[in-house]
């Protein structure tokens, strides 16, 4: 199999946003895991949708984090070198998270 199928692109991240992003990570895993026994232990309904509503949210907020170091970092240097197809990219993750 060609190598050319599995490559992946690459993206150094501060040692400072890698902290953040996976604290957050690791809170809203937490919390989907408390759903889960919520939900195995039959808790009342508006309960679990309201749990459902704070890790939602938590997830939107790690997207935006990483969505400001993405246009702060690889978007400017690719503009910078003038690549101006990332224009299309950003709108196209804008438009997944809208």
């Amino acid at each position: 199999m060609p190598d050319c199928c599995a490559k992946k692109k690459h993206t150094p991240r501060s040692d400072e946003l890698k902290r953040d992003v996976t604290c957050r990570i690791n809170r809203a895993v937490g919390q989907l895991n408390g759903i889960k026994q919520m939900v195995d232990e039959d808790r009342y309904c508006a309960d679990v949708l309201t749990q459902l509503a704070a890790v939602e949210s938590a997830v939107k907020a790690i997207s935006r984090e990483v969505m400001q170091d993405h246009l702060e970092t690889c978007v400017v240097e690719r503009i910078q070198a003038g690549d101006t197809e990332v224009v299309d990219e950003v709108m196209q993750l804008l438009k997944k998270f809208s």
